[in-house]
C-alpha cells in the first residue's frame, strides 16, 4: 500500500491582501501538517485573491506575490507536507495563472493555467497567458511549464481550475505519462445546484483518466462573485470524500495510489487509448524528481475503511432534501455575499435596510440578518438597521409587518414618513412642467426616490451599508425606479428571480413560524406607490413572467418560440392572453436596458445575473426588429 493523506483547504481571500492571504493559508497548513497530512492543496489565487480582473497588469500587483510565496515556503519548511498553492507570475512579457508546489522550504515547481474561460463571467483570456503542452521554461530558478512531480509517495500532477473542464485538457497528457493524483485548484463561482455538476465532473474525469483527483475550491465573495469553497477527491471514479461549503478550513482523507495504479493496469480501454495517443506521436510530459529534496512521513496513516465498516453496504444518507439544499445554499451563498461586501471593503460600520413590508425587503434583511447571526452570535441585531418610510399610499398592514419582523430579529426599527417630503416634491415638478400634468409614475417615481435619497443620506453620515433589495424578475421588465428602488451600495436578491423569492419566504416560514414573515405574504405582493397597488395585475403571473426571461434572455428564443413553450408549460392560460404576456415581456426588457446597466453592484448567483459587466452582456441602445422574425 502506498497511503497518502489528502489535506483540501479553502481560505476566504481578499484580492491584493496578499499578505493576510498567506497567513490563512499558513495557520491551516499548520494544521494539516499537524494531521498528517502528505499532500495539502488551496485554491486557485490563494496568494492574491479571485478574480483579479485588470489588476494583473499592474506589474507590482504580479511582482509582490513571489516574495510572500517564498515566505510560506520559509515558513512551512519543517512541516512533512507537499502544498499546492495558487500564485501568479509575470514571465517575461507574460502573466501566468500557476499552480506552485511546495515542500522542504522551496518553490519546487510552477504549471501555468492552460484553459482561459473566457464566457459568462470570466474574462481570462484578456488579461491572462496560458501555459501549453512541452512549455519548459525556468522562472526565478524555478522550473515553469508542462511537469510532474514524482515524490516518495507517487506522482502529482498539478493543474489549474478551468483545465479539468474540459475533455482536452493537460489531465489526459499528464496522467498517460505517469501522473497519479491530480491536483485541481480551483476558483468556481457558486451556482445554484451547480455542486452535483462538478461532484459528476470529477467523476467523470477520474474515472477517464483512471486518476485519484483532489479539487479545492476558492471560498468567499468578491466584487459580487460568490465562492462556495468545499471539495472533491476521487479515486477512478468512485467519490471518497467531500469538504464542507461555505466555510473556512480544511477537510482530509486517506487514500492508497496503489489502488489508483492497479485500476489502471486492469483497464484495457486505458491501456488502449494512451497506446493510440503515443502512435499519434503524444509527447510524455516530464518529471520532476522531487525525492532528493522533501521525504514524507506517513507511518501513522491507516487503511481508509469505510466508517460503517462494509464494503458492500451503503453507508447513511446524509443528503438533505432537494428544497433544504437549494434554500439554505442559496441563502447561505447570499449571506456569505453580503457579509464580505461588508467586511472586505472596511468602510461600513453597520447594515441598513428600508422597509416596505414587502416580500424584497423582507428576504433581503433575512439574509442580513442570517450574516449578522455569525458575525456577532450575541446580539445580531446590533449590526442592522430598519426604516419604514411611509407615504399616503402604505397601508397599516405593511407597517405591522416591517415592525413586527424588526422586532422579532432584534433590529432598531424606525419610522420616518415621506408624506410631506413627497407632497414638496409634487408642488416642485407641477411648478417646473407649467401646463403639463404630473403623470401617475411620476407620483410613484418621487416616493421611491425620496426614500432612496434618505437612505443615502443616513449611509453618508453613519458608515452604514445601504442595501438595494430589488428581485431579478421586476428588475427585467423596469418595475423599478432610478434614483429610487433601484440604488443602493449592494444589490442582494438583484439575481434572484420573484418566483424563488417566494420560494424563500415560504421555506424560511415553515422553518421559523415567524409572525412578521406571516404578515409579510399575508399581502398580495406590490409597491404601494399608488392606491391598490398589486405587482401580477401591473405585470404579469410571476411565474409567467420568469418563464418568459428564462426562455428570452437564457435560451435566447425569439417571441414566437417562447410562446410555443409557455403554451405547453401553462396550458390553462389561453394562447392570445399569452402571447400578450410575451409581446409585453419582450418590449419592456428591452426597453429597460438601460435602466438596469445603472444599478449597484449584485450578488451573482447564476448564469443570466442582469450585469452587463458580467453574464447577460447587452446593447443599451438597440431595435427590436430583430426580436419579430423576417418580414413575408
Amino acid at each position: 500500500m502506498r497511503l497518502v493523506k489528502v489535506g483540501i483547504a479553502s481560505i476566504n481571500t481578499t484580492v491584493g491582501a496578499f499578505s493576510r492571504n498567506v497567513d490563512r493559508a499558513l495557520a491551516l497548513a499548520r494544521k494539516m501538517a499537524a494531521e498528517d497530512v502528505t499532500v495539502g492543496l488551496f485554491q486557485e489565487q490563494a496568494i492574491g485573491g479571485y478574480p483579479a480582473e485588470d489588476l494583473i497588469q499592474w506589474q507590482g500587483f504580479i511582482e509582490h506575490q513571489w516574495p510572500e510565496l517564498e515566505r510560506f515556503a520559509r515558513e512551512t519548511a519543517g512541516l512533512p507536507t507537499v502544498f499546492v498553492l495558487g500564485v501568479a507570475v509575470a514571465h517575461q512579457a507574460l502573466r501566468l495563472n500557476c499552480a506552485a508546489v511546495v515542500a522542504g522550504g522551496k518553490v519546487l515547481g510552477l504549471v501555468p493555467k492552460e484553459k482561459l474561460p473566457t464566457y459568462n463571467i470570466f474574462y481570462e483570456g484578456r488579461t491572462w497567458a496560458r501555459g501549453y503542452p512541452g512549455m519548459a521554461e525556468v522562472h526565478r530558478g524555478v522550473p515553469l511549464g508542462d511537469y510532474l512531480f514524482r515524490f516518495d509517495f507517487g506522482t502529482l500532477a498539478p493543474e489549474v481550475c478551468e483545465d479539468i473542464w474540459s475533455a482536452d485538457g493537460p489531465q489526459r497528457r499528464r496522467t498517460y505519462s505517469g501522473g497519479e493524483l491530480v491536483v485541481n485548484l480551483s476558483a468556481s463561482p457558486f451556482r445554484l445546484g451547480f455542486v452535483d455538476t462538478r461532484r459528476e465532473l470529477i467523476a467523470t474525469r477520474a474515472a477517464d483518466h483512471q486518476c485519484t483527483i483532489a479539487y479545492a475550491n476558492a471560498l468567499g465573495s468578491n466584487d459580487g462573485i460568490i465562492f462556495d469553497g468545499g471539495g472533491f477527491l476521487n479515486q477512478n471514479g468512485r467519490h471518497l470524500h467531500e469538504t464542507p461549503r461555505f466555510q473556512e478550513g480544511f477537510s482530509a482523507a486517506v487514500v492508497d495510489l496503489d489502488r489508483t495504479m492497479r485500476l489502471r493496469a486492469e483497464n484495457t480501454t486505458w491501456r488502449d487509448d494512451r497506446a493510440g495517443w503515443q502512435s499519434r506521436g503524444g509527447q510524455l510530459v516530464p518529471t520532476l524528481d522531487c525525492t532528493g529534496a522533501f521525504q514524507s512521513r506517513r507511518e501513522k496513516l491507516t487503511y481508509p475503511v469505510p466508517a460503517h465498516r462494509s464494503f458492500f453496504l451503503p453507508g447513511p444518507d446524509q443528503r438533505r432534501p432537494a428544497r433544504e439544499a437549494l434554500c439554505e445554499d442559496l441563502l447561505d451563498a447570499l449571506a456569505l455575499g453580503v457579509g464580505d461586501y461588508f467586511e472586505k471593503t472596511r468602510a461600513f460600520k453597520v447594515i441598513g435596510i428600508a422597509l416596505s413590508g414587502g416580500r424584497d425587503s423582507l428576504l433581503t434583511l433575512l439574509i442580513a440578518h442570517r450574516y449578522a447571526k455569525r458575525a456577532r452570535p450575541e446580539n445580531p441585531g446590533s449590526l442592522l438597521r430598519t426604516f419604514y418610510m411611509p407615504s399616503r399610499y402604505s397601508s397599516d398592514a405593511t407597517r405591522e409587518a416591517a415592525e413586527a419582523i424588526s422586532r422579532e430579529l432584534g433590529i432598531p426599527f424606525q419610522v420616518v414618513p415621506i408624506e410631506e417630503a413627497f407632497e414638496r416634491e409634487l408642488q416642485v415638478v407641477k411648478q417646473m412642467l407649467g401646463d403639463q400634468a404630473v403623470t401617475p409614475i411620476t407620483e410613484q417615481n418621487i416616493q421611491a426616490r425620496l426614500r432612496a435619497q434618505r437612505m443615502w443620506n443616513w449611509s453618508n453620515s453613519c458608515g452604514g451599508l445601504f442595501l438595494q433589495t430589488g428581485n431579478m424578475s421586476e428588475k427585467s421588465v423596469g418595475y423599478t425606479t432610478i434614483g429610487g428602488d433601484l440604488m443602493g451600495a449592494l444589490a442582494v436578491i438583484a439575481n434572484v428571480p420573484k418566483t424563488v423569492v417566494m420560494y424563500l419566504l415560504d421555506y424560511l416560514q415553515e422553518k421559523t413560524g415567524s409572525e412578521g414573515i406571516k404578515k409579510v405574504l399575508a399581502k398580495p405582493a406590490g409597491p404601494e406607490l399608488a392606491h391598490n397597488q398589486v405587482g401580477e395585475e401591473e405585470l404579469m403571473p410571476f411565474p409567467i413572467l420568469d418563464a418568459c426571461f428564462y426562455l428570452f434572455a437564457g435560451e435566447k428564443l425569439v417571441p414566437a418560440e417562447m410562446l410555443q413553450a409557455l403554451t405547453a408549460m401553462f396550458p390553462e392560460v389561453e394562447p392570445s392572453r399569452l402571447q400578450a404576456y410575451v409581446e409585453k415581456f419582450v418590449r419592456l426588457f428591452l426597453q429597460s436596458i438601460y435602466k438596469w446597466v445603472q444599478s449597484p453592484l449584485s450578488l451573482h448567483i447564476g448564469n443570466l445575473d442582469l450585469d452587463r459587466e458580467r453574464a447577460l452582456q447587452l446593447p443599451v441602445v438597440t431595435g427590436s426588429e430583430w426580436s419579430k422574425g423576417p418580414k413575408g
